[in-house]
């Protein structure tokens, strides 16, 4: 699914990330590890596992929501910038398959002072979009409390 000529940096996750998308610390969660493109956009290529079905062969549309949601995000955290989902569109094109090789991207598409507008899509391992998301993300400062 990656080509040999696309070059792409590891995007860093902290250990106790238990983050349901791409906490490495929580067991039960989809681990995902993303890539951030010389572009600016995020690739992050996954293998789902039955776990996570809705109709037996295929992920569940929450999953897919998840996956489309935690790749838009990590577009603008690659920027350097922590945010929220402040909204997001779903178009569920196809049926996701489970325990198959998928491949998700993500960027930004637009910024406007705290706002960034995102663009995700998931797609096969013969480069065919499955799922489509708009999002809406709003950048967030850490609590008082959480500050070094």
């Amino acid at each position: 699914m990656a080509t040999p000529d696309e070059k792409m940096t590891p995007l860093q996750h902290a250990a106790q990330n238990r983050c349901f998308g791409c906490g490495p610390a929580n067991s039960g969660g989809l681990q995902l590890e993303f890539l951030l493109a010389e572009d600016g956009s995020v690739v992050s290529q996954a293998n789902i596992s039955d776990d996570f079905c809705g109709h037996p062969g295929y992920l569940h549309g929450g999953i897919i929501a998840t996956l489309l949601d935690e790749t838009m995000s990590k577009a603008v955290r690659a920027s350097g910038i922590s945010s929220m989902t402040r909204h997001m569109e779903v178009d569920y094109l196809l049926p996701v398959p489970s325990a198959k090789p998928l491949r998700m991207e993500g960027r930004v598409v637009r910024i406007e002072g705290r706002k960034r507008w995102t663009d995700a899509r998931i797609l096969d391992g013969e480069g065919k979009t499955l799922a489509h998301a708009k999002g809406l993300f709003v950048e967030v400062h850490p609590r008082a409390a959480d500050r070094p």
